[in-house]
């Protein structure tokens, strides 16, 4: 099975950014739809954003013209980049494998890898 290690977490000002970045251990997930999810604390976890292998992308509602999502499927990573950051966007950021190539539909009960989250802090 896929392993996925997350870096780039830490903590930032109101309206700062910071960059995500999902190691793949394997080849697996260039066939699979590749996602950002996150979990504010005690809360579950919700999409952030997701990416097809031919990198079709989507982004809640809050993340739109602020995060931007990419993949590198040769160097099998994932990243996320965040701008403008609020206090709102806290919690933890874990990377996720989907089931299929497509990501329409993907929520946590589909999810087929989970990685172990980063956590991201922005203070006021």
């Amino acid at each position: 099975q896929v392993q996925l290690a997350e870096s780039g977490g830490g903590s930032v000002d109101n309206g700062g950014s910071l960059t995500l970045s999902c190691a793949a251990s394997d080849s697996t997930a260039s066939r699979f739809c590749m996602a950002w999810f996150r979990a504010a604390p005690n809360k579950g976890r919700e999409r952030v954003s997701s990416i097809t292998p031919d990198g079709r992308t989507q982004y809640a509602d809050y993340a739109k013209g602020r995060f931007t999502i990419s993949r590198d499927t040769a160097k099998n990573t994932l990243n996320l980049q965040m701008n403008d950051l609020k206090p709102d966007d806290t919690a933890m950021y874990y990377c996720a494998v989907g089931v299929e190539p497509k990501c329409v539909g993907l929520w946590y009960g589909t999810v087929r890898t989970w990685g172990q989250g980063t956590q991201v802090t922005v203070s006021l």
